[in-house]
């Protein structure tokens, strides 16, 4: 495995990040538990969690698998960079939600109750909060440093203006501010690398891209179909996107069938290319797609792969020949 610092941040994290999501509404408790031992097995450290994971299993059950795990010991909790999230409504009676200072200290306290630790390594804001100001957030967010409850304090879904309000608001309290950021970001969705990568370079916030397979659709969906395999991504939302770029995902997995690489590796080693990014999400449901996933740090992409790829995924710069955050000026 290999190691990055989390952006300007002494914490060594992996290159790449396991996340949970899947734990309790896809992937069984033991299975779950078998994931995150292979994870540490092949060297990843950086966990990723949030509070409202679980869905049908409910909210919070994503959390106390991760806590049952911990529990188990043989320094679990010791080798895991732990990182949740705080934001989403954990019930429908106010103050239940969002970024105040008393959903942010309720909300913290209750995610170690379920993860069975004393702290969290990076707690991270799931949104924005338009309503909330950043005086009340810092304050907030100060006061678990404070106690030691959390260590480092990261952004998820925010734009490059929420950024730079969230970096400049800390900087006139004299804090460390935000450390990361958690985005939308595949070769299917390159909106960041208009104004949230060039934001997050310029404080030195980390990039954790989420979703780097679009919903399964970098995955190898279409040869799947051909296969008669099974796949989550022909209905709803990813049924319509499937449509969208059939023709482009025909090219791109012939691109990974020349390079015989599996699509899904592709993807991920594109990403951990991109200048910012610490590491791509995994979300695994299975042993089977944890040790797919893994090669992708093992993969190199030369110049002509990734003008190859560029060329059937564009860059989001409506001018094209300026470099973000300027493209878009004359």
């Amino acid at each position: 495995m290999e190691y990055t610092n989390l952006g300007r941040t002494g914490l060594s994290v992996s290159r790449l990040v396991l996340g949970t999501m899947n734990f309790g509404p896809q992937t069984s408790e033991e299975d779950s538990h078998a994931i995150m031992d292979r994870a540490h097995e092949h060297g990843i450290n950086f966990f990723d969690s949030a509070n409202v994971y679980g869905r049908e299993k409910g909210k919070g059950a994503t959390e106390q698998i991760i806590g049952r795990w911990f529990a188990r010991g043989d320094g679990r909790r010791e080798r895991t960079v732990l990182a949740t999230k705080v934001y989403g409504a954990m019930g429908d009676w106010p103050n239940e939600g969002r970024l105040s200072a008393l959903n942010i200290r309720r909300a913290c306290d209750e995610s170690l109750r379920r993860l069975q630790t004393d702290h969290i390594d990076v707690y991270q804001m799931h949104h924005v909060d338009r309503a909330t100001p950043w005086e009340e957030i810092w304050e907030a967010m100060s006061v678990l440093r404070q106690q030691g409850k959390i260590l480092y304090v990261g952004s998820s879904n925010f734009a490059g203006w929420h950024i730079a309000a969230a970096q400049e608001a800390a900087r006139s309290r004299h804090l460390v501010g935000l450390v990361s950021e958690q985005s939308l970001y595949n070769l299917l969705s390159r909106w960041v690398e208009l104004e949230v990568l060039p934001a997050a370079r310029h404080y030195g916030l980390g990039v954790i891209p989420w979703s780097p397979l679009h919903g399964g659709l970098l995955g190898g969906v279409l040869r799947k179909q051909r296969e008669g395999g099974t796949s989550r991504s022909t209905a709803g939302w990813e049924g319509r996107e499937l449509a969208r770029h059939r023709d482009t995902l025909e090219q791109y997995e012939k691109v990974a069938a020349d390079l015989g690489a599996d699509p899904a590796v592709l993807a991920l080693a594109w990403l951990l290319h991109q200048d910012g990014v610490t590491g791509p999400i995994i979300g695994p449901r299975t042993p089977d797609q944890f040790d797919t996933a893994l090669r992708a740090v093992e993969t190199t992409l030369d110049a002509d792969t990734l003008t190859r790829l560029d060329d059937l995924f564009p860059p989001p710069a409506p001018n094209g020949a300026k470099p973000a955050p300027e493209a878009y000026a004359w």
